[in-house]
């Protein structure tokens, strides 16, 4: 399968570079997974497409602002390192720029010494495996240096930093928001509640697996880096209820589907709540085992995201909706507008 089936235009104009400040006034495309059918609505329309007894999976991961600016220690070359996936000990891989300015034992200073970070190991793509050492609280000291580390096509630092984090964040650990989230406001959620439909949450901590270029021609040859998870025992409960009394689960972002699709292949269908690192890959003819439904934004082309939404709706589907959210106008990516697919 080439990564170029998975391609479309997209003009830059309707890349979104800031949140809207009412999070309920998206738009979202409905997708009819099943009859191809398409409606636009806004996203406080949700309640409309959903059914006492359906349950809505939201991933409550807190991004850390993981991208920091520092120098290195022998040669005051600037080096820009963000943040992936902690290890033991302070320990984190990292994505580093420029990597071949850093190798192993390089030493890294940022904030004037108030941290430091000495490379470990040397690894793929850029990444490098860094031991950090500091005086105080490693997060307060974070929050002091770090930035919110948004995707590069966003050429600007927000104002408020929370306006990149889901009202519902709770574990912190993210390089990235689970940006479908982004759209709810907690009086969403209570409205939701209060029509019949279950909340449930589990945590992925997103990282260099989701936002990752796919680089090969051949979609089977890209290879995911792994991102932890986990699915409270309370939660797996729910989604066993919902599907014994016929309900949908209907996951909130392509991390949510990702992890809930995981343990359906790794528990033959059946949730239970576990902890562990997941790469799975989904594309068109993945099987899926565990959702009914997405809830998602609009992805970049030829992305791995794209690819998981074309598994579920269909390609030429997809692609279609997509030929009509450009022609409609709608703001696309982090802080675009959304599409639901039932």
């Amino acid at each position: 399968m080439d990564v170029s089936q998975f391609d479309y235009e997209l003009p830059e104009e309707l890349i979104a570079q800031t949140p809207l400040r009412d999070r309920e006034a998206s738009r979202m495309l409905v997708l009819d997974k099943e009859k191809g059918s398409r409606m636009h609505e806004y996203f406080h329309q949700l309640t409309n497409y959903l059914e006492p007894g359906d349950t809505l999976v939201l991933n409550n991961t807190k991004v850390i602002p993981a991208r920091l600016f520092g120098i290195k220690k022998d040669t005051g070359a600037k080096i820009e390192v963000l943040l992936l996936k902690e290890d033991i000990g302070h320990v984190w891989e990292a994505l580093v720029k420029p990597a071949k300015r850093i190798k192993k034992g390089t030493v890294i200073e940022f904030g004037e010494g108030l941290l430091q970070a000495q490379c470990l190991e040397e690894l793929p793509d850029g990444r490098r495996k860094l031991a950090f050492q500091f005086e105080g609280i490693f997060h307060e000291i974070l929050d002091e240096l770090g930035e919110m580390p948004l995707p590069p096509y966003i050429q600007q630092q927000l104002e408020e930093k929370d306006r990149y984090q889901t009202v519902f964040a709770k574990h912190r650990g993210s390089a990235a928001a689970p940006t479908a989230g982004l759209h709810f406001t907690e009086t969403m959620i209570e409205k939701l509640k209060q029509n019949g439909i279950e909340i449930a949450y589990l945590t992925l901590h997103v990282g260099l697996g989701t936002f990752r270029p796919v680089s090969v021609e051949d979609v089977e040859s890209h290879t995911m880096h792994a991102e932890f998870y986990n699915l409270p025992g309370s939660t797996a409960d729910v989604l066993n209820e919902t599907k014994n009394r016929g309900g949908r689960i209907i996951a909130v972002g392509t991390t949510s589907a990702r992890t809930l699709e995981t343990i359906a292949r790794d528990q033959d269908g059946i949730f239970t709540g576990s902890t562990g690192w997941t790469d799975i890959f989904i594309y068109p003819g993945f099987e899926f085992r565990a959702i009914d439904g997405l809830l998602t934004n609009f992805h970049l082309p030829k992305s791995t995201l794209v690819m998981l939404v074309s598994a579920l709706a269909g390609r030429e589907a997809v692609l279609e909706a997509y030929k009509e959210a450009v022609a409609q106008k709608y703001r696309f990516f982090s802080f675009g507008d959304a599409m639901l697919i039932i």
